[in-house]
């Protein structure tokens, strides 16, 4: 069976990075697709663990050699997902999460139509910006560029799948292992074990005429 393709996403400081190393953590059979990007390192993370840091040239030389399943330019940096360890991971049964802004996550699943999508929404707008002030990551310039952007971003939850209200980090990991687990149910999703069940059910009731 061919693993799924979770799509998360969320406007910047929703905090969908959290919850997904919470489910990556305590989820078995998920992986995580490391995405490419030409955006500065921040301090705690690591080159091919948070991110694939390269310059704009390697970028667009992948784009040239069609290596991204999607890409996108935001706030001013790339950001592509690899084609080929999607593939490789999902052809060996094994779900994947994608971790993209909106503007990706619709790239993706106009080529990806099986895949499923989970937004993750901040309680509020005043809660969003204590969280990017509190990360202190950004530029002003950049922050207010974020946040401005944010407005327009939470409008497009009604294109995914499933909404997460990101209000307490418990429950909210609670409620992303829940929809996983659930898609993973989904009988389309199960059918050679479903048959082979089934298969069992035939035998009895043929054994039992021939007695």
């Amino acid at each position: 069976m061919r693993g799924i393709l979770f799509i998360i996403s969320s406007p910047s400081g929703g905090g969908k990075g959290t919850l997904i190393r919470e489910v990556l953590r305590t989820v078995p059979n998920i992986g995580y697709s490391v995405s490419f990007t030409t955006r500065q390192i921040r301090e705690g993370e690591i080159d091919g663990v948070h991110y694939n840091f390269i310059s704009h040239e390697q970028f667009e030389n992948l784009i040239k050699q069609e290596e991204f399943l999607e890409y996108a330019e935001v706030h001013g940096n790339y950001y592509g997902t690899s084609k080929t360890q999607v593939d490789h991971e999902t052809s060996v049964g094994r779900d994947i999460i994608l971790e993209i802004d909106v503007q990706g996550a619709t790239l993706v699943r106009e080529k990806a139509k099986d895949a499923i999508g989970i937004f993750i929404l901040p309680p509020s707008f005043e809660v969003l910006k204590e969280r990017l002030t509190a990360r202190n990551t950004e530029t002003a310039e950049d922050l207010q560029l974020r946040l401005k952007n944010s407005r327009g971003e939470v409008q497009e939850y009604t294109k995914f799948d499933y909404v997460i209200i990101n209000d307490e980090v418990t429950k909210a990991v609670t409620d992303l292992q829940s929809v996983i687990y659930a898609e993973r149910c989904k009988h389309l999703r199960q059918t050679e074990a479903v048959e082979k069940i089934l298969d069992t059910f035939e035998s009895f009731k043929t054994n039992s005429i021939g007695d």
